[in-house]
């Protein structure tokens, strides 16, 4: 495919990319490394764009580098190798959202992207966020912006306590954010923010959380899978039970929101969206995710289709498949020293292993995850499940 043409804004495939072609990822960690997995599957190659190379600044270092055909190792503000990196690629995507705007826009130039750059802004803010998703009828919990401690007492007082600071970018697994309980803590809450412009949000005292994974086709088409129960251990995603134990008033509301949200991104490729179920059945959404998420692992054991394959076909205008699921599951990360399990896990013969290439086990580091397969049906009702390996 000729290099350097123009580009206008993310322009539709007049046909599906051939096998042979070349995808780029931004990022190199363990959704990149399943993304190029998945794209080799499909005949594709694909290079990796990645700030984590050895010591030496070579190539081969990162999860996604270990697996890919090729891999550039620079700075995500590095705008000329961000250049050269798009002219060598026919498609390209990422694996996390908190891509610099600057390169997104790099990069659109030189090839196309997906997501677009629209699905970046609205989630790399969480107050943007937020705000979309009032905008097109969604519920999410109260929100107000915070910058000042004088904003944030004028918030706390709208909003009522308890509640969570939390800053406006960056931030996940629990970082970037404080729960306020009292009017005493707000000035050492304002102060752990550092100066970062931060959103106050109601606490909610949510059932359960659940996760939708969708997925979005250039001609508008949708598909959802089947919604997963998330269990967190020290506000990091330990398990995902699929299905979620709520009723189905409650699966086809998300579901119904994961289409509406697609929708009005006009987006392309797979999404992950976290919600809170109230014990009402309401549901308010956590967050967005514009990408593959770790809540659909579970896929690639235990459906026609994982979110993973699901993804390159996408941005590459092939069509979607539907994601029919043949299994109940439960997925666990293994987290730090949890990767010292595997030789028991990879004995089991109802578990299906994927390790992340990762050498160094640090506390709080996702390094592996392991998904448990069941007859179809088993888990909805029960309340006694095995939530360790």
């Amino acid at each position: 495919m000729p290099k350097n043409r123009p580009m206008t804004e993310n322009p539709a495939p007049l046909s599906p990319l051939p096998p042979g072609s070349t995808i780029g990822i931004l990022g190199s960690g363990q959704l990149g490394r399943m993304l190029a997995l998945a794209a080799a599957n499909l005949g594709f190659r694909t290079h990796i764009f990645s700030p984590d190379g050895f010591p030496d600044g070579s190539s081969g270092h990162s999860p996604a580098g270990q697996v890919a055909h090729a891999e550039t190792v620079a700075a995500y503000d590095d705008l000329e190798a961000i250049a050269r990196f798009g002219d060598t690629v026919d498609v390209a995507t990422y694996e996390f959202e908190n891509v610099p705007a600057e390169t997104a826009a790099e990069l659109a130039r030189h090839t196309r992207l997906f997501p677009a750059a629209r699905a970046l802004d609205v989630a790399q803010d969480r107050l943007t966020e937020k705000t979309f998703l009032t905008s097109i009828g969604q519920m999410t919990a109260p929100f107000k912006p915070v910058d000042t401690l004088e904003d944030l007492g004028a918030a706390a007082s709208e909003i009522g306590l308890p509640a969570v600071l939390k800053t406006r970018r960056l931030g996940y697994d629990g970082k970037g954010q404080m729960i306020i309980r009292t009017e005493s803590e707000l000035e050492d809450a304002c102060t752990a923010m550092k100066g970062a412009p931060s959103i106050l949000e109601g606490f909610i005292p949510f059932d359960c959380e659940i996760s939708v994974i969708a997925a979005r086709a250039h001609t508008g088409a949708t598909i959802t899978w089947t919604p997963g129960e998330n269990i967190h251990r020290d506000h990091i995603l330990s398990a995902t039970i699929v299905p979620a134990r709520v009723s189905d008033k409650t699966i086809a509301a998300a579901r119904a929101a994961a289409e509406n949200i697609l929708t009005e991104l006009g987006y392309v490729g797979v999404i992950g969206i976290e919600f809170f179920v109230m014990k009402d059945e309401t549901i308010l959404i956590n967050e967005i995710a514009p990408r593959v998420h770790n809540s659909g692992h579970w896929t690639e054991a235990a459906c026609t289709i994982s979110q993973f394959e699901q993804h390159i076909r996408a941005i590459c205008g092939w069509p979607l498949i539907p994601p029919g699921r043949h299994s109940d599951a439960i997925m666990y990360n293994l987290i730090g020293p949890d990767i010292e399990k595997w030789p028991k896990i990879a004995e089991m013969e109802d578990v299906l292993l994927t390790l992340y290439g990762k050498t160094e086990a640090r506390a709080g580091r996702k390094m592996a995850h392991a998904t448990r397969l069941f007859a179809k049906g088993s888990l909805h009702s029960k309340d006694d499940l095995p939530l360790t390996l």
